[in-house]
């Protein structure tokens, strides 16, 4: 609390040899293996993961087939450690969609890369979960609730550590009678391990020009139900894509399908954010999918048990920024290690944490701090992570060139050269061009899309799925959508682009509503934010900036 002065307390300070920020699957296995060498070595170590979720797990959002490589490294035998990672995959299909039918991908052209067969369904929520419980038990200190909100840096300009946000500070920016100063964490290392499209993860690229030299990064809008259906259709283990329907030819994107658990089905849809019509909303791209007869047979008679969006990095292997900095790392989805023809990014994340730990302890034997973590950077681009991402490294800009049929095809034949004639195959890199942001076209040359209303039972409003990911924000806070210019989106992104945050928002958050005075204006809910990050991406203005808000505020998602 303020005292009676009106001064605020000075903030509390907490030491560490190597903080974390993020508590998902890179970060947690950065923990786990830091833990797991001071415990060879016989040497102290103390080591803290902050978590912006009001648990760990209440804010991971994956498909998810899960690729066991980097868990087969950091923890030999999960499989018999109650792991909930137990459903294997048993059949995997491909299809093409049209509007009523359908065209069968046969498996045997496609890469070796492409194949699921060894790979795990299951909740990436779940197992991230069960990591935090291993990290803990090797002694890492965990805490949820609390945002990471402040890069802390020395004099020398080093990241000395990260301070969390302020608890209880009004609406109006004053803080209020529960007022709770935030506490810095200070280590000799900091691990950045956000997810995509972090805040403190941004702030430090930016900071340390570690983009320089590399391609924009690109990212795609990933949306989940997850359904129960009854359980004569349930085929524990099968795994779906599609391409396609409902998206046109020029807008990339695709849908996955995986049964797993008791009867559980995840169903989800991508749409990548370098679309270009403004009218476009990728939520009811998803909506619509669920329509097609393939869906919807499966989901009738079914019910909707979760709902949930998050953005996912797409650049791949020539979007990667420089991964270290003085004091600290970027490491998983915060660096943007997801393999986008596989649609996975969580075997790569574990991957990173184990490369980026065991720099770092060898750092710390040497009695090293704040500088830069040599070597990791090479770890990551000559190491599994790298040969994971070069091999599939023109698949986006492909695709994003020569349209989903022209696209795909060619991304196969690439990645097949890159297999059976690596010297050949990987001899050239294409760029992605333009940032997402930058390929939203002016409305007036843009076709507006008729979505159908939804039906209550296979396809819902926005709202309605909202709450279904259990989101909740203490509504007396500030914004933590920012604005940079407020009149930006009716003076400019209304008559320009007809104001696209309506519909590229898969939360209800933005709306352009009447004014009193019978001129429109712009409305933030802020409430409903699923922290999905993508405003901070597409916005063709890019006048939105999201901040943290304050710990465990977001979407509190269980089993997803």
């Amino acid at each position: 609390m303020a005292d009676t002065n009106g001064e605020l307390p000075e903030r509390e300070a907490m030491e560490f040899d190597v903080v974390i920020v993020g508590a998902g699957p890179a970060g947690l296995s950065a923990a786990i293996r830091l833990r797991q060498l001071a415990e060879e070595a016989e040497r102290e170590l103390s080591v803290v993961v902050i978590e912006k979720g009001s648990e760990v797990g209440a804010h991971i959002l994956s498909g998810a087939v899960v690729d066991p490589a980097g868990l087969d490294r950091l923890l030999p035998d999960w499989r018999d450690s109650g792991c909930p990672l137990n459903t294997p995959v048993t059949e995997d299909r491909f299809y093409f969609l049209r509007p009523k039918g359908k065209i069968t991908l046969p498996n045997f052209p496609m890469p070796p890369l492409m194949n699921n067969h060894g790979n795990f369904v299951g909740s990436l929520g779940d197992l991230v979960r069960w990591l935090g419980e291993k990290a803990e038990a090797l002694g890492v200190e965990i805490y949820p609730g609390f945002a990471a909100a402040e890069i802390l840096y020395s004099d020398d300009g080093s990241v000395v550590g990260v301070a969390t946000g302020d608890m209880g500070v009004g609406a109006d920016g004053k803080p209020g009678d529960a007022f709770t100063h935030g506490m810095e964490l200070r280590g000799k290392y900091t691990l950045i391990a956000e997810g995509a499209r972090g805040s403190l993860a941004k702030q430090l690229i930016k900071q340390f020009d570690l983009a320089a030299g590399c391609e924009p990064q690109k990212f795609g809008i990933g949306l989940k139900e997850l359904w129960e259906i009854p359980p004569e259709k349930h085929k524990p283990g099968y795994v779906q894509h599609t391409f396609g329907w409902p998206l046109d030819n020029a807008t990339g994107g695709g849908s996955f399908l995986y049964h797993y658990g008791d009867n559980l089905v995840s169903v989800g849809f991508v749409v990548h954010l370098n679309y270009t019509n403004p009218y476009l909303s990728p939520y009811h791209e998803f909506q619509r999918f669920k329509t097609h007869p393939l869906i919807a047979e499966l989901l009738t008679g079914g019910r909707r048990i979760g709902y949930g969006a998050r953005a996912i990095t797409e650049g791949g292997w020539q979007s990667i920024p420089q991964l270290a900095f003085p004091g600290g790392a970027l490491l998983g989805c915060a660096a943007g290690f997801v393999n986008l023809p596989r649609i996975k990014g969580s075997h790569n994340a574990v991957h990173s944490g184990i490369e980026v730990a065991e720099v770092t302890f060898a750092a710390l034997a040497a009695n090293r701090t704040h500088d830069t973590l040599e070597g990791y950077e090479e770890r990551i681009r000559d190491g599994v992570v790298g040969k994971d991402l070069k091999t599939v490294r023109n698949a986006k800009p492909l695709w994003s060139r020569f349209g989903t049929i022209g696209g795909v095809m060619l991304a196969g034949v690439d990645m097949w050269a890159n297999v059976i004639l690596p010297r050949i195959g990987q001899g050239f890199t294409l760029g992605h061009g333009k940032p997402d942001w930058e390929s939203v076209q002016p409305a007036a040359s843009a076709k507006p899309i008729d979505y159908p209303k939804p039906d209550g039972k296979l396809t819902f409003d926005k709202l309605t799925n909202v709450s279904f990911s259990a989101t909740n924000h203490e509504e007396d806070q500030p914004a933590h959508l920012v604005l940079t210019d407020p009149g930006i989106p009716i003076n400019v992104n209304l008559p320009k682009y007809a104001e696209p945050a309506q519909r590229y928002c898969p939360a209800g958050v933005y709306e352009v509503i009447d004014g009193e005075d019978g001129k429109p204006r712009f409305q933030i809910n802020a409430q409903n934010c699923v922290h999905c990050k993508t405003c901070d991406i597409k916005d063709p203005s890019q006048n939105i900036t999201w901040i943290c808000p304050e710990g465990g505020g977001g979407p509190n998602y269980s089993g997803m």
